[in-house]
């Protein structure tokens, strides 16, 4: 009998040990910031004002928060089972107006985001149903 509960009881603790490292983790690919582009880098120009700016790269992800004369937009690609990917682009504003373009990492190739197939409803889905009238919709009212 104390064969079997120490057979059962090691039998249990190497299935414990190697249950946690036999089927691996999910990962998944975490983006952040903003989507910076080669496109986009090659349209700012120096003496830009801010509304244009604006326009065409977005809000920028930071801003200095005592001068407000320098914008960055960051983007962070950590992909799951490889390295990370970082983008940075800092503006320099003195009167309104783009003085200085600062750009960091690799523009060249565009980011590889993955698709989220299976999460959601599928582009046809959306196609097909998006000019359906709402026959039997009643809106939520408190």
């Amino acid at each position: 009998m104390q064969k079997l509960t120490r057979i059962i009881t090691l039998t249990v603790a190497l299935l414990m040990i190697t249950g946690c490292s036999y089927f691996g983790v999910y990962k998944r690919d975490l983006p952040q910031g903003n989507l910076v582009t080669e496109g986009m880098v090659e349209q700012l120009q120096t003496g830009m004002n801010r509304q244009q700016v604006v326009g065409l790269m977005g809000s920028p992800l930071l801003e200095a928060p005592f001068d407000a004369s320098q914008w960055d937009y960051v983007y962070r690609l950590d992909e799951a089972y490889g390295g990370v990917e970082q983008r940075r682009v800092t503006l320099t504003f003195a009167g309104g107006r783009v003085v200085e373009i600062e750009r960091e990492g690799d523009f060249s190739k565009a980011p590889s985001l993955s698709d989220e197939r299976g999460i959601g409803p599928d582009n046809e889905t959306v196609s097909t149903t998006q000019g359906a009238p709402l026959d039997n919709v009643t809106p939520d009212r408190p």
